[in-house]
């Protein structure tokens, strides 16, 4: 079997030294489209330095290491097809905000391996902490097709009741042709976001817009819209990747009101609303 679950979750984790420093945060907030209008003071907040403030989000790609899904492939236990392979879902955790420039020990490890009958779900978890303690945790959900069925663990239901109701807040956001190759700069340097003739074997008509930016692009709008620009109020923030999206469309992000949450969905509106985010919760203070 490919994945050899008792092997993966006994596997030791692997640490290493991350650092970073306000042009990494500036530019991930470029790729993920701060700046427009460019001299908008909220928008300055993500681009000036002298005012910087660090988007949760950018968690991701703090260090410009692998993102989870690829640096999880890495680990005992794992051999699979890349082409089987898919980055399922994202969730953070932040335990104190962010700092522009720092220097962090970044902790790495297979949390859980869930058996769905007709495919594996890995769970990469990494954990970052600095001199001060613990910043943040990230999970990514790595969802591998064809290789379930050994009767293992089904994991936790995550599918989650729509919202009721009308959303409170509705706001769209246009993807430039040039996002994907502007984001990959932050790190992710897979060619299915740049490259036409391996996203077509593939099996795309074109590249498409990685996950992690429709994830930031959609923090930064909830941060925005409701949370009044203040990115130290997010606690944490989970998403499920339902559909691609590629560059140049248009993201409809519908955001409902809970107690010390926001609920959001995510959709692509020149697809007839083909859904992009779903299953998505930013908890804050």
């Amino acid at each position: 079997m490919p994945i050899d679950a008792a092997k993966a979750l006994a596997a030791e984790p692997r640490s290493g030294e991350i650092t970073w420093t306000p042009k990494d945060v500036q530019l991930y907030h470029l790729g993920i489209g701060a700046g427009i209008p460019a001299t908008d003071p909220d928008e300055l907040r993500y681009t000036l330095e002298s005012r910087l403030h660090v988007l949760p989000s950018f968690a991701t790609v703090a260090g410009a290491g692998s993102p989870g899904v690829i640096s999880g492939l890495a680990m005992p236990g794992v051999e699979v097809d890349l082409a089987r392979v898919l980055h399922g879902g994202q969730s953070l955790t932040v335990h104190r905000p962010i700092p522009a420039q720092g220097t962090a020990t970044a902790t790495s490890r297979i949390a859980a391996v869930y058996d769905k009958a007709k495919a594996a779900v890995l769970v990469m978890r990494t954990e970052v902490a600095d001199a001060d303690g613990p910043l943040w945790t990230n999970d990514a959900q790595i969802f591998v097709r064809g290789e379930g069925g050994w009767g293992g663990d089904r994991g936790p239901a995550t599918r989650l009741e729509p919202p009721a109701g009308e959303p409170d807040r509705t706001v769209e956001r246009r993807i430039r042709e040039d996002q994907a190759l502007l984001y990959r700069l932050s790190g992710d340097w897979n060619p299915l976001h740049a490259d036409p003739e391996f996203a077509k074997v593939a099996g795309f008509e074109r590249p498409i817009l990685h996950g992690l930016c429709t994830y930031g692009m959609t923090l930064k709008a909830v941060v925005d819209t409701l949370l009044g620009g203040d990115v130290s109020r997010v606690r944490s923030y989970t998403t499920r990747f339902a559909g691609v999206v590629y560059p140049g469309e248009t993201l409809r992000i519908r955001m409902w009101r809970q107690a010390k949450a926001v609920r959001v969905a995510v959709n692509a509106v020149e697809r007839d609303d083909a859904p992009v985010l779903a299953d998505t919760i930013v908890e804050h203070s």
